[in-house]
């Protein structure tokens, strides 16, 4: 509960900065407990939830309007990219128990991994190094390495070529 009510004291610092100030965004988010590798590129306009449960690698890029609803451990590996407008949602409901109790699930996106413009990621899943999770998908179940998935539901539509040659 403090750490929320600091994160939402020092949050206008972190939106109101100037777009290319990563230097100064790394530092408010690490200042609050986010462990934040080199070089990462976080959009003033990146919205998240808790710090202290953020993890990104370094040379990983957050762009704008991104949500970051971190309510349990989110790891974002190095040289993801995490596109405009996506959705990490680490939260949600147990609707077997009728008073609705809160769910903090994890997630984690591995390195190289690309998780494109307007994507939803829900609580619990990983996607693997280098895969992709199309535009506008809705990912609700964890995605191999080195796959594309598109839709809604995601599903695989094919391997991604990287594969090959990095192995």
């Amino acid at each position: 509960m403090f750490e929320r009510v600091v994160w939402s004291v020092i949050k206008p610092a972190f939106h109101f900065s100037p777009r290319l100030m990563y230097g100064w965004r790394r530092w408010l988010l690490r200042i609050l407990g986010a462990r934040i590798g080199n070089a990462v590129q976080i959009h003033p306009s990146t919205r998240i939830f808790l710090p202290s449960l953020l993890d990104i690698g370094s040379e990983t890029a957050v762009a704008e309007d991104v949500r970051l609803y971190n309510l349990g451990p989110m790891t974002i590996g190095c040289q993801a990219t995490i596109s405009q407008g996506a959705h990490l949602c680490g939260g949600s409901h147990n609707d077997q128990d009728p008073t609705l109790p809160l769910i903090r699930a994890s997630i984690t996106i591995g390195d190289c991994a690309w998780v494109c413009a307007d994507a939803f990621v829900g609580p619990g899943v990983t996607v693997g190094e280098g895969a992709v999770v199309a535009a506008r998908a809705v990912c609700v179940r964890s995605v191999p390495p080195w796959q594309v998935v598109a839709g809604n539901p995601a599903r695989a539509i094919r391997a991604r070529a990287l594969a090959a040659a990095d192995k």
